[in-house]
């Protein structure tokens, strides 16, 4: 039996712990094919990013073409976009991505920004996307501080409210992520994890979730694995000295 296709649209990460390298990381991990299309090329490690470049768009598209031509894509997950011109083009061939799961990545782990609300803007308004935003970035979409799972709520909310399928704001150390789906908020409680190595924790919950999706899970169980499956990640690599700076997860463990 074949596994399910998974395709993810995002950047290169050139330390491996985030964007397509991530994804396609966790897609194996929990028993996916992965396939890719590369938004753009970063130079970056543990400490930050040193260089951004964009694929042109009529590449970013042939890429994108290429796949769906010879793949049944049962999920996809979208990253680091940069350019809106690529957010659009998403749209436009909506109706062969199901299950679109959006992680808008705005600013990497180390603080570069790699994004602006604008670039995503046609994404997080697509009746059929499902938002995973960071609290830093549903303050950036929703317009207003998100410090508090109060907060959180209010702007999974706003942002629901905005067109999006499902929104999960997640609260990254606090353990704490709330789910907007189908007029419902659920408040989503973990174990915080105490480590230091969580490069990539948005990237790869963002996949878990896709991967699931692509399973035929509902959009609450598939949120609900997606969380375990991260909160194993952290643990499995709490203790490893890969790089200078905040660390890769283990997504095999």
């Amino acid at each position: 039996m074949n596994p399910p296709v998974v395709l993810t649209i995002a950047g290169s990460d050139s330390g491996g712990g985030a964007g397509i390298q991530a994804d396609l990381k966790t897609f194996a991990a929990l028993g996916a094919y992965g396939t890719c299309v590369v938004t753009a090329i970063t130079a970056q490690n543990t400490v930050g990013v040193t260089a951004v470049h964009p694929v042109p768009i009529e590449v970013v598209a042939a890429q994108l073409d290429a796949v769906l031509a010879d793949f049944e894509v049962s999920a996809v997950k979208v990253g680091m976009i940069g350019d809106r011109a690529v957010a659009e083009l998403i749209r436009e061939r909506g109706a062969r991505l199901p299950n679109l799961v959006v992680d808008p990545v705005l600013v990497a782990t180390s603080g570069a920004r790699l994004a602006t609300a604008v670039s995503v803007a046609p994404l997080v308004a697509y009746g059929e996307s499902i938002l995973t935003p960071n609290r830093q970035e549903a303050a950036a979409l929703s317009g207003s501080p998100v410090e508090t799972a109060d907060d959180m709520v209010s702007a999974a909310v706003r942002l629901a409210d905005g067109g999006a399928r499902a929104v999960v704001v997640t609260g990254s150390e606090l353990a704490v992520d709330v789910l907007r789906h189908g007029g419902r908020t659920t408040m989503l409680r973990g174990e915080p994890v105490d480590t230091r190595n969580n490069h990539g924790s948005g990237c790869t919950f963002s996949s878990a979730l896709a991967v699931r999706l692509a399973f035929g899970d509902a959009v609450p169980e598939a949120v609900s694995a997606a969380k375990k499956y991260v909160t194993t990640a952290l643990r499995g690599g709490r203790d490893w000295r890969l790089g200078a700076g905040p660390g890769p997860l283990n997504h095999f463990a």
